[in-house]
């Protein structure tokens, strides 16, 4: 086998090589775009998701605060009759 052969030889491997490269990186930017969006599908819903999240919070939260108020005056209520049957009717 001369140079030239080998030369020749050398250079079709590589523009073999080449074309399999571009091929493989052609299916691995594909698959890359597949997922991307995918991952932007999967950014809107949960966006959506904490949009009403949101709401319901809002909605909640004044119900909250009548709540914690209405629990402050229960504690209060409990410990007065707490205290007062702790000391028991005096004789």
């Amino acid at each position: 086998m001369d140079r030239s052969t080998l030369a020749f030889s050398m250079a079709v491997l590589g523009t073999m090589c080449w074309g399999v490269c571009f091929v493989w990186m052609y299916q691995i930017s594909a698959k890359q775009n597949h997922l991307l969006d995918k991952l932007g599908e999967q950014g809107k819903r949960i966006e959506k998701l904490s949009r009403i999240e949101h709401d319901l919070i809002k909605e909640v939260h004044p119900q909250v605060n009548e709540i914690k108020e209405e629990m402050s005056e229960v504690i209060a209520a409990v410990k007065e009759n707490t205290e007062v049957q702790a000391n028991g009717p005096r004789r």
